[in-house]
């Protein structure tokens, strides 16, 4: 009985064990599941850090680069600016292919065609003024039809010099200049000779070359007109004795230009040296 008795018991705490133990093992369950989901919430919650993390990252990256490529359009570099310093310079210097003004000559820079305009109308102005005189003084025939190179004749000195009188013995018509007028004229003389006849002193030199300081630049006025000067010539002809060479061998040499110039350049050099003397018209 008592052998019966202890075994009842044994049993019961055996039963009471495994019931306990299966309690415990329940109560355990939810612990895990619940550490299952912590982990789980754990693991989604470190996901989505390192997804914040990387998205902030590429963010912050493109950012820094759009940053950086706006401050490269906003400064250009400095081979930008110079080669567009250089464009707008030759741009400045150099006019575009294909802009020609309405007044322009071909094949001629702009300020040689002010030159040549400003030249024409000057002499053209001169031919009228000379064809109006009543006196008779003087008279202009072109070289070949050139409106820049003149043959004049100076038909009168005064009537009371020996050079008057020598025209009339020699029945010479006219004294015969030649003048060449430059490209920058009027505000450069032009180039004066004479021609025939063959003249003796009255400032006249070699070649037919003239001493006047007016044909000079240093003497020279923009305002001089070919009357003036012609006018200055008859009376520096009186004035210095000028007489037609009547040397026999001299009167068939004709003057040339080539001699002319040469002269011309030397007394010039020496009259800068030493001074110019050129005589007033009243004592013509």
């Amino acid at each position: 009985m008592a052998t019966l008795l202890r075994k009842i018991g044994l049993i019961r705490l055996h039963d009471r064990d495994t019931d306990g133990a299966k309690h415990q093992g329940s109560r355990k369950a939810p612990k895990s599941s619940s550490q299952k989901n912590a982990n789980k919430q754990c693991n989604s919650s470190s996901n989505e850090s390192i997804l914040l993390q990387s998205d902030h990252h590429h963010h912050y990256h493109n950012n820094h680069q759009q940053q950086h490529s706006h401050k490269r359009s906003e400064q250009p570099p400095s081979s930008t600016k110079d080669s567009n310093k250089d464009k707008q310079q030759a741009g400045s210097k150099v006019p575009p292919a294909g802009s020609t003004s309405s007044s322009s000559i071909p094949g001629q820079p702009p300020n040689k065609q002010h030159c040549a305009q400003v030249r024409s109308r000057r002499l053209m102005k001169e031919l009228q003024d000379i064809r109006k005189l009543t006196d008779h003084f003087i008279s202009v025939e072109l070289v070949e039809d050139n409106l820049f190179e003149w043959n004049v004749k100076l038909l009168q000195v005064d009537k009371d010099s020996a050079l008057w009188q020598d025209m009339k013995e020699t029945s010479t018509e006219c004294i015969l200049l030649n003048l060449n007028f430059p490209d920058n004229f009027p505000f450069s003389p032009p180039f004066m000779r004479v021609l025939s006849p063959r003249l003796e002193n009255g400032y006249v030199l070699d070649g037919g070359a003239i001493c006047m300081e007016l044909l000079t630049p240093r003497g020279w006025s923009s305002a001089y007109t070919v009357e003036a000067v012609m006018r200055q010539f008859a009376a520096s002809l009186v004035k210095g004795q000028g007489r037609i060479c009547r040397k026999v061998g001299k009167t068939k040499k004709a003057f040339t230009r080539k001699e002319a110039e040469a002269t011309f350049k030397s007394l010039v050099k020496t009259h800068e040296k030493y001074g110019w003397v050129t005589p007033p018209v009243s004592d013509g």
